[in-house]
């Protein structure tokens, strides 16, 4: 039934979680329809992190904005569970920000997410590993591990948090990346790729093969990078998750430049094309951020 309120949520959450991302952010908006004329706040708010996580996943960033930016502005007075909900949008807030480029703001969003927590449960690992994100794209490696250490220790004994682990995954290898340990970041990020498919989590699979990839060619593993970053580019592609598709082509098409000319230049067009999609979708005052990441930069010069 189009009224059917758990429905339409477990429908997004599969989306987000488990599927092509954009085919959550229809049910998600009835979702919120529904809950609005019902006055059910928490399923709203539910509701609204997930549309949330979709849009921003599919790279619709300005919808996911919009989207999130009124959950997490939620006031101090509200009830616990809402509360959780504004931690929730705050940290992927940070994580819209953070792919913009808006390392600074991202931190402001985890921090204020935090807060809004006790440092634990899935609000507060999410803050916490943002934070570790945004350490890592502000080069600060000690507090990037002093943060993920945080994260880390909240999912010990948790082995129903697949997602969390996943992502402790992705830091590590971040992390590796940028304290020279190709190796071990290789390694963090093959676990996560494995962990990731056990829980038939194609998206997830997608971004750890781009870790994955970008490790070995770190390592000087040129020949098994090509081949996952293929594998990740076209499972990026499948579920229409254009901020995995422009960073896997780029980089497999700078490392086939000078082995394969052809695939080279088709990968690289795609990368293009990809990041333009992306570009179309982010807010005016923001699109200059976006297009200034380094790495953006020199793809479309190019």
């Amino acid at each position: 039934m189009t009224d059917d309120l758990a429905g339409l949520l477990a429908a997004g959450e599969r989306a987000a979680f488990h599927g092509r991302p954009a085919a959550g952010v229809d049910p998600l908006r009835r979702a919120l329809g529904v809950a609005g004329d019902r006055g059910l706040q928490a399923e709203a708010a539910a509701a609204g992190w997930l549309l949330g996580v979709c849009l921003s996943s599919a790279g619709r960033y300005g919808e996911a904005l919009d989207a999130l930016e009124p959950l997490a502005a939620g006031g101090a007075d509200t009830a616990p569970e809402l509360q959780i909900f504004a931690a929730l949008a705050a940290a992927a807030l940070g994580s819209v920000h953070r792919q913009l480029g808006r390392h600074a703001v991202a931190r402001a969003y985890d921090e204020t997410g935090l807060a809004r927590t006790d440092g634990t449960g899935e609000a507060g690992f999410d803050c916490l590993l943002g934070l570790a994100a945004d350490a890592v794209g502000l080069g600060d490696a000690e507090v990037a591990r002093a943060e993920l250490a945080r994260a880390t220790a909240l999912t010990e004994g948790r082995h129903d948090w697949w997602r969390q682990r996943v992502r402790v995954g992705w830091l590590e290898a971040e992390v590796g990346l940028l304290t020279g340990d190709p190796g071990g970041a290789a390694r963090a990020a093959e676990q996560a790729v494995e962990l990731a498919e056990r829980s038939g989590a194609p998206r997830h699979v997608a971004k750890g093969l781009l870790f994955l990839g970008v490790s070995l060619v770190e390592a000087g593993r040129d020949g098994e990078a090509v081949a996952t970053l293929r594998r990740g580019a076209l499972l990026a592609e499948s579920l229409g998750t254009l901020p995995l598709q422009w960073p896997a082509r780029a980089v497999l098409g700078a490392l086939l430049a000078e082995r394969d000319e052809a695939e080279s230049a088709r990968c690289l067009d795609a990368a293009r094309r990809a990041a333009r999609a992306v570009a179309d979708q982010v807010p005016e005052s923001l699109r200059g951020d976006w297009l200034a990441r380094p790495d953006l930069a020199a793809l479309l010069a190019a």
